[in-house]
């Protein structure tokens, strides 16, 4: 984690405490100031060594919050932080991870009834202590019991956006040291999962406590928890790193193994069964005729490369999206897998926002920043008024008109091409928050889900998706990854309709949402929907994030041909015009 991270961490932090002691306006002060210190492209501590009027310079950070950025990178410690702690001891992460439970919540829960953790959250909504509290009530009371399972496991989880960016790192570090001779990650990290619970990494080496020293010498790194002579794990913050050493000549058979995924292994071993083989963590042997129940017995006949194991095999290699056992094995096999949509496959972005809405940057900051990316296009699409827009976020429609013209604007200077657009809710009942005749005026429409996200949504995500102007439909379950599960849908029937009506389903490449998810997406695509990968982008910054959508949509088995935004501008404008 950067050190602008970490301190816009602690900020957010403050904030929600803030927010549950009552305390008003400054909660909101504090997550702005945290947005645009995460997004200052220099290092804050460069500013803090300056003195508070430095890092004053920052958009949205006041006076109070520069004297807590100085003296948190002068001392280690914001002691009105620390105060704020020691007042509501509560586990405000997990807590919040209970739909409907937000900090003010676990403010009032915490006096009423001295919560501060998950499980004394459950014992008191199973007590009924919950719905005495006021503001709360049976209702409420009934979906925290519902949903706790569901945030229990996402507080043991981290999302792929947190823990990648230490993964790539922890394996660029190890890969350099002279004791390493191969590394790679392995476990859901490598399959790109939208959540993990640890990073794997992997690495071939004749001289395993050179590789443990140097891993334990990662500047990253908060606190190695274990340390033997072939594993090592740690922590750098709240993510955990796995670290196991084989042998060169295991590293293909090793890599293979702790991918997973389990189901996927565990075809690969009946298909290797079938032919008189063992396949492990050690290599593939040959068994014919061996009795011996040694990991290692028989003859090796591949183990160094995951290519080596797998053609062993008779198959082909998988990309580590694919490994499912989702019929990947018999395509393997028959020589049918498909040719993946890859990262440089993308060409565009068909939702984005700006700071007509809820976005950081004007129109032509975020087309400069998407040229500079290296997009051949975008679509400027703020949020329109309507259901779940709250705070002054959504454009009415007569500004809307307004802001056609900017972006015309911001179009005829820039050097890739702009579409105008919208980002329009979808009702409970289907219907649309912009005027029809509006709409026609816009070049590209999504429409999303963005309130009452739970139960069936079937049928309003396909009165949506049937909609004459509607060209895509964003992020459709509104789920939050480790927040709420989103809506139930029927994503075959929401697929057909979407293929008969010209209408692309949205893989939102957020790491928060990565909605649609990859099995999803296979489904989709086996309807015969075209998806769209976009990055729902609110600083320019946030066009990097499309790599998470992509590897969704290869955990979903999308081809380049799937993906609309693998298309030229004149391709897409073919579509929209469909």
């Amino acid at each position: 984690m950067s050190r602008n991270d970490e301190i816009a961490t602690l900020l957010e932090e403050f904030a929600d405490l803030l927010d549950a002691k009552g305390v008003e306006y400054k909660p909101r002060a504090y997550r702005r100031a945290a947005e645009n210190i995460r997004d200052y492209p220099g290092a804050i501590e460069g500013l803090a060594a300056d003195g508070e009027e430095r890092v004053g310079e920052i958009d949205g950070v006041g006076d109070a919050i520069s004297a807590k950025v100085v003296e948190y990178v002068e001392t280690g410690e914001i002691a009105e932080l620390t105060e704020l702690r020691e007042e509501l001891p509560v586990e405000m992460d997990a807590l919040t991870a209970v739909e409907g439970v937000g900090p003010k919540s676990v403010g009032k829960l915490y006096d009423a009834l001295g919560i501060t953790t998950l499980d004394e959250l459950e014992a008191a909504a199973e007590a009924g202590e919950i719905q005495e509290v006021s503001g709360f009530g049976a209702k409420t009371e009934q979906n925290i019991l519902d949903n706790i399972d569901f945030a229990r496991e996402a507080h043991e989880r981290s999302l792929l956006g947190e823990a990648r960016p230490y993964g790539d790192r922890i394996r660029e570090y190890m890969a350099d040291g002279e004791a390493v001779d191969r590394c790679a990650l392995g476990g859901s990290i490598r399959r790109w999962r939208p959540t993990i619970g640890d990073v794997d990494v992997l690495v071939a080496s004749t001289d395993p406590a050179a590789v443990i020293e140097r891993f334990a010498d990662w500047s990253e790194l908060d606190r190695v928890i274990e340390s033997g002579e072939t594993k090592a794990s740690a922590y750098a913050d709240d993510v955990r790193v796995d670290l196991r050493i084989v042998v060169p000549e295991e590293f293909g058979a090793a890599l293979q193994y702790f991918t997973g995924s389990k189901d996927h292994n565990v075809a690969v071993r009946n298909r290797a069964i079938d032919r008189d083989l063992k396949v492990n963590e050690y290599g593939v042997f040959d068994v014919a005729g061996v009795e011996d129940d040694d990991q290692r017995a028989g003859e090796r006949v591949a183990g160094e490369t995951e290519e080596g194991v797998y053609e062993a095999l008779g198959m082909e290699w998988l990309a580590p999206e694919l490994r499912e056992n989702r019929g990947e094995v018999e395509a393997a096999a028959e020589g049918a897998l498909p040719d993946l949509l890859g990262e440089g496959d993308v060409r565009g972005d068909l939702h984005t926002h700006t700071d007509w809405s809820d976005g950081r940057n004007s129109i032509a900051e975020l087309v400069a920043g998407a040229a500079a990316f290296g997009h051949d296009y975008v679509a400027v699409t703020d949020h329109a008024t309507g259901p779940g827009m709250v705070g002054g976020v959504g454009v009415e429609d007569d500004d809307l008109r307004e802001q056609i013209e900017e972006v015309e604007a911001a179009a005829a200077d820039a050097d890739i091409d702009v579409f105008t657009g919208v980002e329009a809710n979808i009702a409970e009942d289907g219907g649309l928050s912009v005027a029809d005749d509006l709409l026609a005026d816009l070049d590209v429409v999504v429409a999303s889900p963005h309130a009452a996200l739970d139960g069936d949504g079937t049928d309003r995500l396909v009165a949506a998706a049937e909609h004459p102007q509607v060209n895509v439909i964003g992020h459709p379950t509104g789920r939050y990854l480790n927040r709420r599960a989103g809506l139930d849908v029927d994503i075959e029937r929401l697929a057909e309709a979407a293929a008969e009506h010209d209408t692309a389903l949205e893989i939102n490449a957020n790491p928060a949402r990565l909605d649609l998810s990859g099995h999803a997406v296979k489904r989709a695509i086996e309807a015969g929907a075209t998806v769209v990968v976009n990055t729902d982008a609110h600083s320019p910054g946030d066009f990097e994030l499309v790599r998470y959508g992509v590897h969704t949509a290869r955990r979903g088995w999308a081809e380049a041909g799937d993906v609309l935004n693998t298309r030229d501008a004149a391709g897409v404008r073919e579509f929209l015009d469909a």
